[in-house]
C-alpha cells in the first residue's frame, strides 16, 4: 500500500512509526513531516492544510490511503476532496468534522442525542457574554467556538478571570476567527479522561483511553496548552468503563449524525469528565490526541495500517487492534515561553541517549534542521514516551529519557503521571 500521512507533530511521528512497521506498506509519504520522520518515509513540502496540493499529489502518485493527523485539513475538507478523487481517506467529511470545528455544534448534537454534558450558552458579541457571566458567576468555562489548536478553553475560577477571557477571545481575538463566537458552560468537576474509538456510520470500535495534562504548570496550574503529557491507561477507567462510556457518549452521537445525513467515519477522541453523577462529555475531537496518541501507540502490538484502511472503507468488521498490558507515559518538552511566544532555534542533542533507555521512544514535533543540527522551531518540540509493566516504572524511564536530552530552552512538567 502507498500511504500519504498528513501532519508534522508528535502525533504524526507516532503514527508514522506505527505505519512503517506494517508488512502491507509499500511506500510512506509524509506532508510536511519533520526531521524525525525522514527515516520513516519521504517528506513532502506540502502544508497539512493545502488540500488541493495533497489530493493532487495523491492522485498523481497512486496513493492507496490518506491518513490525516491534525484537525485542520479535515475541517478544510480533505476527506471530501479525497472522496471526489476516489482516494480512500481515514478521516471524516467536512460536515462531520464540525464536531471539532464548532463547540456549539457539538453541544447541539449532544443535546439532540441525549448525551450528558455541561449546560451551555453560545454568544456572538462580548457584551451579551459578559452580562451572562455576571448573572451566572464563577467557576465557569469559556471556550472559543472554533478551532484554536487545543488552547481555546479557559477554566475560570473567578468572575474576573472569565471576563478577561471573553475580552481576550472576542475583542482581542487571541485565537483569531475561532473567537468570533464563544460557548460558556458550567464547570464540571472530577477526573478528566480521553476516550478513542474507530467509528464508521453507527458503529464504534474501542481503541483505548488516556489522561492528558493540559495546563502548563505542575499541579495543573497556569494556562491551558495543547497538552504537556499523558498516561495510558488512566487509573480506574478500564476496558469495561471505556465500553460503557462509548455506549453513553459516542454511539448516540453516531446515530444522531447519521440521522442528520452527515454520518461520521474516522477516529473519535471524546474528552470526558468522570463526575460524581457519572461520565459527562466535555468535547469531541475528530482525530487522535497529542500527546495521547504517543502514549497509546507506544503500546500498540497489532498492525495499524490495515485497520486504517478498513476504517477508510467503512468496514470495521476488519478492524482488529491490540495493545500490550503495559502502562505508558508521554512527557512533552516545550520551548521556554510556551504557550506564549516560544524560544526558537535552540540546538537539541541526546535523543539517541534517551532512546537507549529501555522502553523509551522520542517523537519530534516542533523541530527543524539548521546547518546539519537539530533545532527547536515550535512550542511543543519533543515528546518523550516510555512503556513498562508498571506505571511507576514507565514514569521513571520517561523522566530518565527527558534528562538525557540536552537543550537549553526545554521546559516540562515533572508531575506527569504522579
Amino acid at each position: 500500500m502507498k500511504v500519504l500521512l498528513v501532519g508534522s507533530g508528535g502525533r504524526e511521528h507516532a503514527l508514522a512509526r506505527a505505519i512503517a512497521r506494517s508488512p502491507e506498506l509499500d511506500a510512506l509519504f509524509i506532508a510536511p513531516g519533520n526531521p524525525g520522520m525522514a527515516e520513516l518515509g519521504t517528506l513532502l513540502p506540502i502544508r497539512a492544510d493545502d488540500v488541493a496540493a495533497l489530493v493532487r499529489f495523491a492522485r498523481e502518485t497512486g496513493i492507496d490511503l490518506v491518513v490525516p493527523g491534525p484537525e485542520a485539513p479535515l475541517v478544510a475538507g480533505l476527506a471530501d476532496a479525497c472522496a471526489e478523487a476516489g482516494i480512500p481517506c481515514a478521516g471524516p467529511s467536512r460536515a462531520a468534522a464540525a464536531l471539532e470545528g464548532s463547540k456549539s455544534f457539538t453541544k447541539e448534537i449532544a443535546d439532540a442525542a441525549g448525551i450528558p454534558t455541561a449546560r451551555w450558552e453560545r454568544f456572538e458579541d462580548a457584551d451579551s457574554a459578559l452580562a451572562f457571566l455576571r448573572r451566572r458567576g464563577a467557576p465557569i468555562v469559556v471556550k472559543a467556538d472554533g478551532l484554536a489548536a487545543g488552547k481555546g478553553v479557559i477554566v475560570a475560577g473567578t468572575l474576573a478571570e472569565a471576563e478577561a477571557a471573553i475580552r481576550d477571545i472576542m475583542t482581542g481575538r487571541t485565537f483569531g476567527e475561532a473567537g468570533a463566537s464563544v460557548v460558556i458552560e458550567e464547570c464540571l468537576f472530577g477526573q478528566e479522561v480521553s476516550l478513542f474509538a474507530f467509528c464508521a456510520d453507527e458503529r464504534a470500535v474501542l481503541i483505548g483511553a488516556a489522561r492528558d495534562h493540559k495546563r502548563i504548570g505542575e499541579g495543573d496550574t497556569g494556562p491551558n496548552t495543547g497538552g504537556m503529557g499523558a498516561i495510558s491507561p488512566p487509573p480506574g477507567f478500564g476496558r469495561a468503563e471505556q465500553e460503557a462510556a462509548l455506549d453513553l457518549l459516542v454511539r448516540p452521537m453516531l446515530r444522531e449524525m447519521a440521522r442528520r445525513g452527515t454520518p461520521f467515519r474516522g477516529i473519535i477522541f471524546a474528552g470526558l469528565m468522570l463526575t460524581e453523577d457519572g461520565p459527562k462529555l466535555i468535547e469531541y475531537n475528530v482525530r487522535f490526541g497529542d500527546p495521547e496518541a504517543q502514549a497509546l501507540l507506544i503500546r500498540l502490538r497489532s498492525d495499524l495500517l490495515p485497520v486504517l484502511k478498513a476504517l477508510a472503507d467503512g468496514d470495521l468488521d476488519r478492524a482488529e487492534i491490540a495493545f500490550s498490558d503495559d502502562a505508558s507515559i508521554s512527557v512533552v518538552l516545550a520551548a521556554r515561553g510556551y504557550p506564549g511566544t516560544p524560544a526558537q532555534g535552540g540546538r537539541i542533542a541526546g535523543i539517541d541517549r534517551a532512546e537507549a533507555v529501555p522502553g523509551v521512544q522520542v517523537f519530534q514535533a516542533g523541530t527543524a534542521l539548521k546547518d546539519g543540527a537539530l533545532v527547536a522551531s515550535g512550542g511543543r518540540v519533543l515528546t518523550v514516551c516510555a512503556a513498562a509493566p508498571t506505571a511507576g516504572e514507565a514514569r521513571a524511564r520517561a523522566y530518565q529519557g527527558v534528562e538525557a536530552i540536552i537543550w537549553d530552552d526545554k521546559i516540562f512538567r515533572r508531575d506527569i503521571g504522579a
